[in-house]
């Protein structure tokens, strides 16, 4: 079992490995964090690790507010995420590699990561100025038959797009052709789905590609038969969680 510690970054949303991550970073935690990762050499990784949001805020209370207008503002690395913070997090996450990091003249900085290794979240640390935490990676293992199903979810897949392109009057982009690798398919296709946080997160921490790629068929025929029957599509960006400011 190989673990490392790294830099803890929650957000509202699953990221999987080779997905792009673009960061908008205002809180003094993840400002800290960011500037911790500048001092890494150019030529090393500048990793962070990021988990999905079970029960917290992604953004900490900065004001008082409601129920109780007289709170005070939470502050330091665990903010929003009660007294364990591991126990506000999925356990599975995926680590980031920043390839940008850009400091704007107010502080705040904007990062452009991508996930890159899957890993499991063993324990988190609140000591410093923002939270890290032990990490164990995880391996991708292929499973049985994943070449084969991954040619199945490709096909629902585009078979998914074109529905939802019809739902909502517009045409169907085809830019770039898709991935063959199984592991690569589950992933992009996990992204690309109007999925809620839970179901997304369950495809992250599937046992292996296979399983993920079987789920995530059942998935694209079910999605793709309840979009065939709706007159139009509701705004579904809307209703899958909160606006992040981050």
């Amino acid at each position: 079992m190989t673990t490392v510690r790294l830099p803890l970054f929650p957000l509202n949303s699953v990221l999987y490995p080779g997905l792009v991550l673009p960061l908008n970073v205002f809180e003094e935690r993840y400002r800290a964090m960011m500037r911790t990762l500048l001092k890494v050499p150019e030529d090393e990784p500048r990793r962070f690790a990021v988990v999905a949001i079970r029960d917290g805020h992604e953004v900490a209370p900065s004001a008082p507010g409601m129920p109780d207008p007289t709170a005070l503002p939470e502050r330091g690395p665990g903010a929003g995420f009660g007294a364990d913070p591991a126990k506000a997090f999925h356990a599975v996450g995926c680590v980031a590699d920043a390839a940008t990091i850009r400091e704007r003249s107010d502080g705040t900085f904007e990062v452009l990561a991508t996930g890159t290794t899957r890993v499991r979240l063993r324990s988190v640390d609140a000591s410093g100025p923002f939270l890290t935490a032990e990490l164990e990676e995880l391996a991708e293992d292929p499973g049985d038959e994943a070449g084969a199903l991954a040619e199945g979810v490709l096909r629902s897949f585009r078979q998914y797009q074109k529905r939802l392109a019809g739902a909502r009057e517009r045409s169907l982009a085809t830019g770039g052709e898709l991935p063959d690798e199984p592991s690569v398919v589950s992933y992009l296709v996990a992204a690309a789905m109007m999925l809620d946080t839970p179901t997304k997160q369950r495809l992250l921490q599937a046992p292996d590609t296979a399983s993920r790629l079987r789920d995530e068929l059942k998935l694209l025929r079910a999605e793709t038969a309840i979009i065939r029957n709706l007159p139009s599509l509701p705004a579904a960006e809307l209703t899958r969680g909160p606006t992040s400011l981050n």
